[in-house]
């Protein structure tokens, strides 16, 4: 979760400190974490040509492509508690679609969430732009997708790999379609890398290895922490303002995923 919650920090300063492009930093972001894995899977003498499938890797972009042209305009914290609202409601809904049954305080969960997102989204003075929380939703959704494909996805390392180098040419027409405004910089190009390489390639590597053994909304609620370790590290390294409006949307959201997703323990008879 940390990693995850770097990423959002290290796209927001490379886009808010620096004058690369998003296009830029989406291409980079993809490459480094590509060839980290490959070296990675290459020293551990790894099959990793039929790793991965074009799906995840489809997947995989559209989350990166989305994630980065999002917070151009949100701060990492917002930009996190709209992307985790929308993954793990995929992945509940998904769950549910496979059977899961919602109890009465699940789906009361369910609304104040929903209810927290709505209300984060209505205009006013404090609301995020709307573009980018568009983005950032699409973002969620594709970002879900993945995880619940990679609850299946076999040898966690080589399946990464194989995901990054699928997704590397689809970055690159995205980088190609926008060159005219290509922008080079060194210390945006330092943040990619380290977002691909770290914060993407290892912490997803770390996530596949999770999934197999988490039910969709147990995968769901580990990412609860997400949007506050991003808001916190926004304030502390960033100077982003914390309004009361994220933290009490943040608050109904995260607290009515809590009750869909984690269960009581059992009562003991007496």
């Amino acid at each position: 979760m940390i990693a995850f919650a770097s990423n959002s920090l290290l796209c927001r300063l490379a886009l808010k400190q620096s004058g690369i492009d998003v296009a830029t930093f989406t291409f980079v972001r993809i490459f480094s974490g590509a060839v980290v894995l490959w070296l990675i899977v290459k020293l551990r003498k790894g099959a990793w040509r039929d790793a991965g499938n074009w799906p995840s890797a489809l997947a995989l972009f559209v989350y990166a492509a989305a994630f980065s042209f999002a917070y151009v305009t949100l701060s990492a914290g917002t930009g996190a508690l709209l992307l985790f609202g929308a993954v793990q409601a995929t992945m509940i809904l998904w769950g549910v679609r496979c059977g899961e049954r919602l109890r009465v305080r699940q789906l009361a969960g369910l609304a104040l969430a929903l209810g927290g997102l709505v209300a984060l989204l209505l205009p006013g003075l404090s609301a995020p732009p709307l573009g980018g929380s568009i983005l950032m939703l699409g973002a969620g959704l594709a970002w879900g997708i993945y995880s619940l494909r990679g609850k299946a996805a076999g040898n966690p390392m080589t399946a990464t790999a194989g995901n990054f180098l699928r997704a590397l040419p689809f970055a690159a027409i995205l980088s190609m379609a926008l060159l005219p405004w290509a922008r080079l910089d060194r210390a945006g190009i330092v943040y990619a890398v380290l977002s691909g390489a770290i914060g993407s390639g290892l912490g997803y590597v770390i996530w596949y290895t999770a999934l197999p053994y988490l039910r969709a909304a147990s995968a769901a609620t580990v990412q609860l922490s997400v949007p506050v370790l991003a808001a916190a590290g926004g304030i502390l390294l960033l100077r982003e303002p914390l309004t009361l409006r994220f933290v009490f949307t943040s608050m109904a959201v995260l607290g009515g995923i809590a009750l869909v997703v984690i269960h009581p323990p059992p009562t003991r008879s007496g």
